[in-house]
């Protein structure tokens, strides 16, 4: 996608040059605008570029701020590198975890990329939940189910 992206607005870029350089010599003290036209298609790239590319990543920047300001003792996280831990220490610039029972280990707070909530629900009981319906819950349900196929 961003290549299409990039490949659109450099398309559009030297659409916006050559249809500058199209305007006659001598015209353009007469018409006034041709800077702007002649801009306009560099005006229309950074602001682009700044809504698909910056804005994204400035906000996932600020997510991923408050999720390492928000560790504390006991939280169940997950590191760049892959890691299943719980937080058994916070440091100002460092996270002490336990990976597994008595193996400790000392990790960048930048390194944590997500922290697992523990009240999140999960995928089984839906499949459990979608079996069920499937299933007619009462005796006189199940003439009616059969019925339906």
């Amino acid at each position: 996608m961003k290549k299409t992206l990039f490949a659109s607005l450099f398309a559009l870029l030297l659409a916006g040059a050559a249809f500058a350089a199209d305007a006659p010599a001598a015209a353009p003290a007469a018409q006034g605008g041709s800077a702007l036209q002649a801009f306009f298609p560099l005006i229309i790239f950074v602001v682009i570029f700044y809504f698909f590319i910056l804005r994204p990543q400035k906000k996932r920047q600020k997510t991923h701020d408050s999720l390492v300001n928000s560790l504390q003792r006991g939280d169940r996280v997950i590191t760049a590198g892959g890691f299943f831990g719980i937080v058994r220490e916070v440091k100002d610039d460092s996270v002490i975890i336990e990976i597994a029972e008595g193996l400790v280990a000392r990790v960048l707070k930048s390194s944590i990329s997500t922290k697992i909530n523990p009240e999140a629900p999960k995928a089984a009981p839906k499949a459990e939940e979608a079996a069920k319906a499937d299933v007619p819950a009462t005796p006189e349900e199940a003439p009616a189910a059969e019925d339906k196929q």
